[in-house]
């Protein structure tokens, strides 16, 4: 088992164990350890979010990297597939992302790009795990590394973007708001959808380094919403903390999740005759109501584990070209390695200029179940397969349910909480059993606690 990496690299509170400067440090030095490979010189990209803490985590790990002999590129403020992609373009061995994603900015995060833009496989990341135990010999005084700065990184990355959006079409004609969440996305999101004639609102673009993803951003998208509808825009964009999700509002104010996004691509796609095998990958948290409608159209829906990097595994594996969460993760895999907030969104305005359709339309032929999604801190992760009471009380539900929804239980893969999500064709008895769930979860976990 790893002891520090979750679903997504390593992740807690800043200046508390693990996610401390010397923490950083040692692992910026068993990076450059795992990557260095060969005589040649080699390079690693570092990238980040706007929290305040990145600027202290960006320097441990630069200086880590350094002693160990290995170059740093530091690319500053950029979305986590932007960094996904600067590691592919500048032929670097690996990129390191310092982010916590959705969380509040007292949190952060560490996490890894192979050379070629994938996240790291779990056994690759236990290895980083065993070097931060040991005693890690640092390079010679004459082959210290060196670091330096890019500047072209937001142009490289905007234009990038904006190769994937079809020449034959542009956004001329369209008002767009744009949420930022204070984070990775706010310069090169407007950048690039307002250079592809769009009219642009933009919120939440004004990082302090304290207040991103608070109350905006994909997390929170009331306030997308109501902007969409204040300014009468044609469909609303919003990002989270960096970047690498997505999620739509429609032109009455509306929300559209990963899942509506997922389908009207999917659909897209197969009309095109690009969906390889017309299949798409999800994950165990996609709506069932949108599995069935999207097999009406004749698409299948392949479930993965949660968490973007399995998804893209189970890609890679089927030899499929689009993937994704409910949450937003969307992956192109014909444009980018990993889940991309910026990309996703430009493919799904290419169908709504090239259909003419506002978005209600277009995701009109997705029905969803009622789903209720519950998160409960817990005090640890009591693991699950010993929680007998609790998995007896779900098979309980699911057989009263009969066939027609579904309790599914786990634990977040980056905070010590507790997911239930309920689904089923009437809301309040799903929401009951989630409640019902939770209460027997905390007992056991709590019980064993003591």
């Amino acid at each position: 088992m790893r002891k520090y990496f979750g679903t997504d690299g390593v992740r807690g509170k800043a200046n508390v164990f693990p996610m401390t400067a010397e923490f950083a440090l040692k692992l910026g030095m068993a990076a450059a350890k795992v990557f260095k490979n060969g005589s040649k010189k080699h390079k690693i990209v570092i990238g980040k979010d706007t929290r305040i803490s990145g600027y202290m985590f960006e320097n441990a790990i630069v200086s880590g990297i350094c002693s160990m002999g290995v170059d740093a590129i530091i690319v500053g403020v950029l979305p986590t597939p932007a960094i996904a992609f600067i590691t592919r373009s500048l032929r670097a061995d690996a990129g390191v992302v310092i982010s916590a994603s959705h969380n509040p900015y007292y949190d952060n995060g560490i996490k890894f790009f192979s050379s070629e833009g994938y996240k790291l496989p779990d056994d690759l990341e236990f290895k980083l795990e065993q070097l931060l135990d040991e005693n890690l010999e640092c390079a010679s005084s004459e082959d210290v590394g060196k670091a330096y700065r890019i500047e072209t990184a937001i142009g490289r990355y905007v234009e990038y973007a904006k190769a994937s959006f079809d020449k034959r079409y542009d956004l001329k004609g369209l008002k767009i708001v744009l949420d930022c969440a204070n984070g990775a996305a706010y310069k090169v999101a407007p950048m690039a959808i307002s250079e592809l004639g769009a009219d642009v609102v933009v919120i939440n673009d004004r990082p302090s380094g304290k207040n991103i993803n608070e109350n905006c951003g994909a997390v929170y998208p009331e306030q997308l919403c109501q902007t969409v509808k204040d300014v009468k825009a044609d469909v609303g964009i919003s990002f989270d903390g960096d970047a690498d999700r997505v999620i739509f509002c429609d032109e009455n104010g509306e929300l559209v999740d990963g899942d509506f996004i997922l389908g009207i691509c999917a659909k897209d796609m197969k009309a095109e005759g690009i969906l390889n095998k017309n299949t798409l990958v999800a994950t165990v948290m996609s709506n069932i109501g949108f599995e069935n409608s999207l097999k009406r159209e004749g698409i299948n829906v392949l479930r993965s584990q949660v968490g973007d990097r399995y998804v893209l595994e189970d890609m890679i594996k089927g030899g499929y070209n689009l993937g994704g969460e409910q949450s937003g993760h969307i992956i192109f895999s014909d444009y980018n390695t990993t889940g991309d907030g910026l990309i996703s969104a430009l493919q799904l305005l290419k169908i709504l200029v090239k259909t003419g359709k506002p978005l209600s339309e277009l995701k009109s032929f997705i029905s969803l179940y009622p789903q209720v999604l519950k998160n409960v801190e817990v005090p640890y992760k009591r693991p699950l397969n010993e929680m007998t009471k609790t998995v007896q009380k779900i098979r309980s539900i699911e057989e009263k349910l009969e066939g027609q929804g579904r309790i599914f239980v786990r634990y977040s893969g980056t905070e010590n909480k507790l997911r239930v999500m309920a689904e089923g064709e009437d809301e309040k008895i799903i929401t009951a059993y989630c409640d019902e769930v939770i209460q027997i979860a905390l007992d056991e976990i709590n019980k064993n606690d003591k």
